[in-house]
This record gives C-alpha cells, sequence and structure tokens, in this order.
C-alpha cells in the first residue's frame, strides 16, 4: 500500500508564494519520478512539474520561471515552491509517484490565489 500526504495548500494573494509539499510512504519500489499535477474546475487534469530520481525536471510552460520543483530521494518527499502565483493557478494540486510497476495520486491540496 502506497500513500501519499500533501500539504501546504491555502488561500495566497495574486503576486504571493506558496510550498507545497508531499510525502510518500509504504511500500515503494523502483521510484522513476515525482511530481506535481493541477486540476482546476471545469478543465482537465494537466501537468506542473515533474522531477526523476536522477534530478532531471520537467515543467509545464505555465510553471517555467514561477515554479521550482525538489526532491529528498532518501525521504521519498517531493516540494513545488511557487512564486509569483496568479489567479489562473487556482486549482487542486495533486502529488504523483511513477514506480516501474505503477502510478499513485495523493488526495489533493486546494490552492486558491485570488485577492
Amino acid at each position: 500500500q502506497v500513500q501519499l500526504v500533501e500539504s501546504g495548500g491555502g488561500l495566497v494573494q495574486p503576486g504571493g508564494s506558496l510550498r507545497l509539499s508531499c510525502a510518500a510512504s509504504g511500500s515503494i519500489f523502483r521510484i522513476v519520478l515525482m511530481g506535481w499535477y493541477r486540476q482546476a474546475p471545469g478543465k482537465q487534469r494537466e501537468l506542473v512539474a515533474t522531477i526523476t530520481t536522477g534530478g532531471y525536471t520537467n515543467y509545464a510552460d505555465s510553471a517555467k520561471g514561477r515554479f521550482t520543483i525538489s526532491r529528498i530521494n532518501a525521504k521519498n518527499t517531493v516540494d513545488l515552491q511557487m512564486n509569483s502565483l496568479k489567479p489562473e493557478d487556482t486549482a487542486v494540486y495533486y502529488c504523483y509517484l511513477r514506480t516501474s510497476y505503477s502510478n499513485y495520486w495523493g488526495q489533493g491540496t486546494q490552492v486558491t490565489v485570488s485577492s
């Protein structure tokens, strides 16, 4: 059983910052990558950023230059530092874990950017 627990969401004003954290626990074997996706109301879930075990990162165009993903392999944790937040960043953010055998999702944390 694999569990992903997210934290750090909330309400922030435009231009502000938030840091999301995700900790994976359970029977985890052969992690390929961890990352973050988001889903806004009425829209499909979309990639935000991922990071491989080797440290290779991939960002959505909307996240480049504003968001930074980082990971501690030994602790199976992944963080997302989000700066210069915009109202269009409002969404539920989901932690994602891919192993050689399966994919796992967290329950999501709400991020709301509003004045």
